[in-house]
């Protein structure tokens, strides 16, 4: 039985092979990585809003859309958050950010929701040639607050994340996390 999963899995994986190379979609989602360092060079206000259009195709509970979008440019901003919030100094050197917001009282679901929208936001920037990382506001209250501080973000709204957006510095290249030991088929 054990040599026949292992086969089964051998062969699933050939075939996603197969089917990555032919399919821009799975492409996309494995060379996805995030970037932390990035060129001068601006991002287009029309490259923003697209990235907000694919996180709004994010799929979400009841179609509630308990999300906000906040396009952010302005350096200084971006610069002050930096210092303030941990792990994410790499904001000094973005073009650009997005900070994914919720509404609590829309949904209780409000942060899958807004990461399901988070990472199609992160797949789009791939997708275009441009670099993103997720920075997280939730669930820590303190990060939260700095952010909605930052950017005037109205209660009960809460900012589930700012992702930091540019072209990348450098070649990055994907971590492959596949692991055959953490799939399970039938039985854990």
């Amino acid at each position: 039985m054990f040599k026949k999963v292992i086969f089964v899995l051998a062969l699933i994986s050939m075939q996603s092979t197969l089917i990555m190379a032919q399919n821009p979609t799975l492409e996309t989602i494995f060379a996805r990585k995030s970037v932390r360092s990035y060129t001068d060079q601006p991002v287009a206000h029309e490259d923003l809003v697209l990235l907000v259009k694919a996180g709004m195709a994010a799929p979400t509970g009841m179609n509630r859309q308990p999300w906000e979008f906040l396009i952010v440019t302005d350096k200084d901003i971006m610069a002050d958050l930096s210092v303030k919030l941990p792990y994410a100094r790499m904001m000094k050197e973005a073009q650009a950010a997005i900070v994914v917001c919720g509404n609590p009282e829309t949904s209780v679901y409000w942060f899958l929701d807004c990461s399901a929208a988070a990472q199609n936001i992160l797949l789009a920037a791939e997708s275009i040639g441009l670099g993103a990382v997720w920075t997280a506001g939730y669930p820590y209250e303190e990060r939260m607050d700095l952010i909605a501080s930052a950017f005037g973000v109205p209660k009960p709204y809460r900012p589930l994340c700012v992702i930091p957006i540019g072209y990348p510095k450098g070649e990055q290249n994907p971590k492959d996390k596949w692991k055959e030991e953490k799939v399970h088929i039938n039985k854990w």
